[in-house]
């Protein structure tokens, strides 16, 4: 190992390969997927760094390209795709992805272990890789770094600025919960990459976690060498004709537009602007490349209504023998279509209601063919750098029309703009100047001091030393006989109250079943209470000392008869805790009371909650963000709410522990009745409710690896024991009887 820098960065949705992109497929399958694949090339090929794992969705669909199913693919010498499996096997839109999520930081965890080696850093793209990114660098203790690429509040305001419905953005978008992910992303995330001054202060600025000396600009990179200007040796290319089956005077001067069939993307505006302009007609054809098409009837609801319109437009103004259309195009054709535009001296455009960034500006920019662009987000700051065009109100039609007049009206000024579009392209946005500015971010950042140590990576089964502090006994974790944590290959976790005790009966019979199993199978318990009080209770019930106590909620580990303290997980849980400004902003609120002094803990705030009197939930979230405070809520019996560090929760302390001692999710049994067992629940573990839960797991219900169970309290921890055969050869959920035959149709696809 050359002892470089190993970065793992996360994009789950969409379909992401390293040749032939499907740019347009869809409305996850966009820029963003290019953007990773490049930025892991380029990362890849910087000499301070030696390891670029890009982690996605494994997708096993007989509708899409069997390459979505290998496991790994070689982007270049040292950087590779790694597909993880998450929720059904089928692709899935990423509006419904979310109850995956969790088992894909699982995997994640997992492929870090395989690597045997911890990343530098995380970097994650999007929402749902924010939600992961953030979680995943909680647990290895390591930076996150955060692109939003496209902002969830802003495509709300947007979309009810079209007289869009909030009932109906939710129902389809499911905003709510992608803004909430994104607030969860930031208030982990060392350091937030934008694309653009204006994103930073006009965009995300509308979160509650705005931290902007957290934020850095540093504008994408684009792959130059494929995007240059025409020249005159040229051979025609294949979309040429293509184009020229729609076109009655295919040399006029081109209006290109070339974005998904997005409603974002405001196709309908550009299209009706060039339907009321006689002169614009006159002047110059439009081509609009819009993805790729078969049937409409084929498409998903959003790029059918878009393309539908599009039909009907182009029938109402009769554009026929004035607009492209083309049905199907391929990545390599995308150049071909700036030089052409550029050829015939025509101007690409941008309509979009809001963009992010502007990937496709720079590459017309590098291609010598000028611009018309929205003036909503990162087009101001391209165009400002290249100089190439011009801006305008997306949703202004006459404006639109005048700028596209003014920019095809004068030939000394489109020259103008192509080569400054060049120089400016070349200057500003290569992939080199981008990673030289991102590694030189990143250096800073892992020189400063890190308060939180690594877990075990590799797949040892005995602890680091150097985390554990010693105490009791000298002869092991134990006081009687010696810690079996080394040797156990699978793990029962309970919580305590309600589930574990509760029914005298069914506690014997499951410590009989417990007993009679063996010295592989670990037990442990995961429990809101404190230490002291979590002992009082099993010494109560008579339950033996457990292999592991996950204690306050997940605020503190200890081991075995000698209550060694894993000092490691405090050190670890340490990050972004500031207790003093958490009790002083909590003391603003109505309707909490802190409980007894007895109940706090170095990394536990608890308070008693009146629901009548007090702020919601997300009102308390909001008001220590904004306060620029950080805490993991945990709310539970209705009455109980507990602050906890970011990276500190049951959940988090189960796999931390796992890590350590080599096992893996798949190896727990978890074991709970309330809403603070939730989260050691969700995942790749084994989860039970036990029959006596509380109405606020109910949402976990349908969960193909969540068990509820109808016996109450300890004799549903023992029908969740037979329902998995935990016992024995462990009985994972089967999948899905659509995604075997999917799974079997996609193996009859590649054979």
């Amino acid at each position: 190992m050359s002892g470089g820098l190993y970065v793992v960065l996360v994009s789950i949705h969409g379909l992401i390969r390293g040749r032939d992109l499907e740019l347009g497929r869809d409305a996850d399958t966009g820029g963003q997927t290019r953007y990773v694949v490049e930025l892991a090339r380029a990362l890849a090929a910087h000499p301070a760094i030696d390891r670029v794992d890009l982690l996605t969705r494994r997708v096993l669909d007989p509708k899409v390209s069997p390459d979505y199913a290998e496991p790994e693919e070689i982007l270049a010498p040292g950087a590779r795709i790694v597909r993880l499996a998450c929720g059904p096997r089928r692709y899935l839109r990423k509006e419904v992805l979310w109850p995956y999520l969790d088992s894909f930081t699982d995997a994640a965890l997992q492929h870090v272990r395989r690597v045997g080696r911890v990343p530098d850093w995380v970097h994650s793209h999007y929402a749902d890789a924010g939600y992961v990114g953030a979680r995943l660098s909680a647990l290895l203790g390591v930076p996150l770094i955060h692109t939003g690429h496209s902002l969830g509040r802003v495509k709300r305001s947007r979309l009810l600025d079209q007289g869009q419905k909030q009932t109906a953005i939710e129902a389809h978008y499911n905003l709510s919960q992608r803004i909430e992910a994104e607030e969860i992303a930031l208030d982990s995330a060392a350091r937030v990459v934008a694309s653009t001054s204006q994103e930073v202060a006009e965009q995300y600025s509308l979160y509650e976690n705005y931290q902007p000396k957290r934020m850095v600009v540093i504008p994408p990179g684009t792959d130059i060498g494929r995007f240059r200007p025409p020249t005159r040796h040229d051979p025609e290319p294949p979309i040429q004709r293509e184009l020229e089956r729609f076109l009655r005077e295919p040399r006029k001067p081109m209006i290109l537009a070339v974005s998904r069939a997005d409603p974002r993307k405001n196709i309908a505006t550009l299209l009706s602007a060039y339907g009321e302009s006689e002169e614009l007609r006159a002047r110059a054809n439009l081509v609009l490349v819009a993805g790729n098409r078969d049937d409409l009837a084929h498409l998903e609801r959003g790029p059918r209504e878009v393309l539908t319109q599009v039909l009907t437009l182009v029938d109402r103004y009769d554009l026929y023998g004035h607009v492209a259309y083309p049905k199907r195009h391929q990545p390599e054709d995308v150049p071909d279509l700036y030089r052409l535009a550029a050829r015939s001296r025509g101007v690409f455009v941008n309509p979009a209601l809001t963009e992010p960034f502007g990937l496709t500006l720079i590459e017309a920019a590098a291609s010598g063919l000028p611009v018309v662009a929205t003036c909503d987000g990162g087009p101001s700051e391209i165009l400002q750098n290249c100089r190439h065009g011009l801006l305008v109100d997306p949703l202004d039609r006459d404006a639109m029309i005048k700028a596209l007049l003014t920019a095809l009206g004068d030939r000394e000024r489109w020259s103008r703009w192509s080569r400054q579009g060049q120089r400016g392209a070349q200057a500003h946005y290569s992939w080199s100047g981008h990673v030289h500015r991102y590694v030189q971010m990143v250096q800073k950042m892992l020189d400063k001091p890190r308060p939180a140590a690594r877990p075990h990576s590799a797949g040892a089964r005995t602890p680091d030393p150097g985390t554990m502090q010693w105490s009791g006994s000298a002869s092991g974790l134990h006081q009687r006989g010696r810690s079996r944590l080394p040797t156990v290959d699978r793990f029962l976790l309970c919580d305590i109250d309600n589930t574990l005790i509760g029914d005298a009966d069914g506690l014997a019979a499951l410590l009989d079943r417990l007993h009679s199993a063996g010295p592989r199978v670990g037990f442990g318990v995961a429990t809101g209470r404190r230490l002291e009080s979590a002992l009082e209770a099993l010494e109560e019930w008579e339950v033996p000392m457990p292999d592991v106590l996950i204690t306050g909620v997940g605020a503190e580990i200890h081991y075995g008869n000698g209550l060694v303290e894993d000092t490691g997980w405090r050190r670890h849980i340490d990050y972004r805790w500031n207790p003093e400004g958490l009790r002083a902003a909590m003391g603003e609120l109505p309707g909490l009371r802190i409980q007894p002094r007895e109940e706090q803990r170095r990394h536990k705030l608890s308070y008693f909650l009146d629901p009548d009197e007090a702020p919601t939930l997300r009102a308390i979230r909001r008001h220590l963000r904004h306060h620029d405070l950080h805490a993991n809520l945990i709310y539970s019996h209705g009455a109980y709410l507990d602050l906890l560090p970011l990276r500190a929760s049951k959940g988090l302390a189960m796999r931390y522990m796992g890590g350590k001692w080599g096992l893996s999710p798949e190896r727990f049994l978890v074991a709970g009745d309330s809403g603070n067992d939730g989260e050691m629940l969700c995942g790749n573990t084994l989860g039970v409710v036990v029959g006596n839960y509380s109405s606020e797991l109910e949402r976990l219900r349908g969960r193909p690896r969540i068990y509820f169970a109808r016996g109450r309290c300890a004799r549903g921890v023992l029908e969740g024991i037979e329902h998995y055969d935990f016992f024995g050869a462990i009985r994972a959920p089967e999948e899905d009887e659509d995604d075997a035959e999917c799974a079997a149709s996609l193996r009859k696809k590649a054979l």
